[in-house]
């Protein structure tokens, strides 16, 4: 071989280890950055599974809050109904009340009557009696008369034998009147200040339900004072108490102010 073979072999060969030595650094590039990216894949993969995971806890959570606002809102009709039975039983006993004093009132008139009737027929016999005494006296004399002519008494002469009657004089009827009224309980003051608000309002019984109950402290008859932005617009009372919620009863003058979400606070005794 010649001296100018050799040098373009070398040539050749210095070309072909700079070529293999380029491809396998590109290689070790390459291999280097897949296995960063399998790296990142990995914690992808990881995350997708922890988020795959929260996913399905909240999706649990979901479905366990939907059961318990189910059975809030069963527990919220079953109030209402309930409220809406009691509002009817009241207005009826409250007819009923009506119609009891109507007729204890016709009855003390009926009484009334009555007694005065009694009143002047014991003034008829008042009077009938003294006619009888009159009577009894006139036949007395005219009985000592006979006798008198039963003996041979001369110039004796039977007169006429008049009855007068008197009017005596009517006693005052007095009646007495007896008063009753209902005993109070003195209510017992309270340290903390409850806090809620209403859920629902039922405007065709006036009533409202709020997010309190016995588990609170709420007790029936309690007053709440129905707040917005702070001020006060009316007033609640506890008419029916459950375990988380209670339904309270409204003025009629409440019906087209109170609305839900509105804050109630308990007054204090």
């Amino acid at each position: 071989m010649n001296r100018k073979t050799i040098i373009l072999f070398g040539g050749l060969l210095v070309i072909a280890f700079a070529i293999a030595a380029g491809a396998f650094y590109s290689y070790q590039n390459e291999h280097a950055k897949a296995v960063r990216l399998q790296g990142e894949v990995d914690e992808l993969t990881v995350r997708q599974r922890a988020t795959e995971l929260k996913l399905e806890d909240s999706k649990k959570m979901a479905t366990r809050l939907q059961l318990e606002l189910q059975e809030v809102k069963g527990q919220i009709d079953a109030l209402s109904k309930e409220l809406a039975q009691e509002k009817s039983s009241r207005l009826d006993a409250s007819n009923k009340l009506e119609q009891l004093k109507a007729d204890i009132e016709q009855q003390k008139t009926s009484r009334q009557d009555l007694e005065e009737r009694l009143n002047q027929a014991g003034s008829e016999g008042l009077k009938m009696k003294e006619q009888i005494k009159l009577i009894q006296k006139q036949k007395d004399e005219l009985e000592a008369k006979l006798k008198e002519l039963e003996a041979g008494s001369d110039g004796v002469e039977l007169g006429k034998v008049v009855v007068n009657g008197e009017t005596p004089q009517e006693g005052a009827q007095a009646d007495a009147a007896i008063d009753s009224k209902p005993d109070k309980k003195a209510a017992s003051p309270k340290a903390n200040v409850l806090e809620g608000k209403v859920m629902v309002v039922n405007k065709d019984y006036n009533f409202a339900v709020i997010n309190l109950g016995s588990k609170d402290g709420v007790k029936i008859d309690d007053l709440f004072s129905v707040l917005r932005g702070g001020k006060a617009i009316g007033e609640l009372k506890v008419e029916k108490v459950h375990e988380s919620m209670s339904a309270a009863g409204f003025a009629e003058d409440m019906k087209d102010i109170i609305k839900e979400n509105d804050i109630v606070a308990q007054k204090a005794k």
